[in-house]
């Protein structure tokens, strides 16, 4: 446990220093985050604040795994790798939505099309990788103990990281939100890889959360800098591979309850217009903007939201160890 914390602290501390020179860097590169006028209407004023701040969090993290945490477990590869490339497709989507671009805006649907295809790519990729080369097969159920799967993981695993995933970059959307509860459900997953005697994963996870913390130093409100798509699916692939390397991708719901209830809450939104012909079932989607157009100061959202997402890292860790 020394290591892992000792990793998530040199983590924490690379992404304070590296902070401030990035946001600077950002900043004078005009890397603003356009409106797309899908927030409600206050966050206009937040257009130009600098975007593809996750960097501040994958570069410590990245640095942290490759020499360290690679060398003393080389399972730790899988999520590492898979997180890099999810923040490459994250950059692709960020530069479609800087300040001057809202002519494509990331919408066009050639490009949710190569968005889906890459990924799926590396949701086929990562259930190769967790069937063949780590022999994973199970589902772990609480009390229940774990059931073979057989060959039904891999189209399993693939449909679950790609609606997972999409579900949960969505989170993001207000100062310190996808942050908060991030780090709060890497925490989680550091606790349960560490009883279970993976240490290098653990290391990983501690890792993401330390260095996340660094980050929510920056994107506190009123944030000087937003993590952007490269963030927001840096996090969120990290977060799935570590549940599935786990075993216990079956508290994803319960461990990441505020992702899987902001993804939730888009698709009862859209079927609900659709079925409706124009009427709404939130006010806003996703739910966040819901709770925000009800009354609540974005910082109350954030603060209530993380306590939700506390609330579920301590049942999924304690579901996680019941016999």
């Amino acid at each position: 446990m020394a290591y892992a914390s000792v990793c998530a602290l040199v983590a924490l501390l690379l992404g304070l220093a590296i902070g401030g020179p990035t946001i600077a860097q950002i900043r004078a590169r005009g890397l603003g985050k356009s409106y797309s006028g899908e927030e409600p209407e206050a966050y206009a004023g937040k257009a130009g604040t600098p975007t593809m701040g996750g960097i501040i969090f994958a570069l410590p993290v990245i640095v942290v795994a490759v020499p360290i945490g690679i060398s003393r477990d080389s399972d730790v590869a899988l999520p590492v790798l898979a997180m890099t490339a999810a923040a490459v497709l994250g950059a692709v989507d960020d530069l479609q939505t800087l300040v001057g671009r809202q002519k494509l805006g990331g919408h066009e649907p050639w490009f949710w099309a190569v968005k889906w295809v890459a990924l799926v790519g590396i949701g086929v990729a990562v259930a190769a990788w967790l069937y063949f080369h780590l022999g994973l097969r199970d589902v772990r159920v609480p009390h229940f103990g774990a059931y073979s799967l057989g060959a039904a993981y891999l189209p399993l695993t693939v449909a679950i990281f790609v609606v997972a995933t999409s579900g949960a970059v969505i989170t993001d959307g207000m100062d310190g939100l996808m942050a908060g509860v991030s780090l709060i459900a890497y925490l989680a997953y550091a606790v349960i890889a560490f009883h279970q005697g993976q240490e290098g994963l653990a290391a990983l996870a501690l890792s993401v959360s330390g260095a996340t913390a660094a980050f929510l130093w920056f994107n506190a409100y009123p944030a000087r800098v937003f993590m952007g798509e490269v963030g927001t699916y840096f996090l969120a692939v990290g977060l799935i591979v570590t549940a599935f390397m786990t075993g216990w991708w079956l508290l994803l719901p319960v461990i990441a309850v505020v992702y899987f209830a902001e993804g939730l809450s888009d698709v009862i939104q859209i079927a609900y217009f659709k079925a409706t012909k124009g009427k709404r079932f939130f006010r806003m989607a996703p739910i966040h903007y819901h709770f925000q157009l009800g009354g609540w100061a974005e910082t109350q959202v954030v603060v209530r939201f993380s306590i939700v997402g506390f609330a579920g890292a301590l049942a999924g860790i304690a579901l996680s160890m019941t016999d």
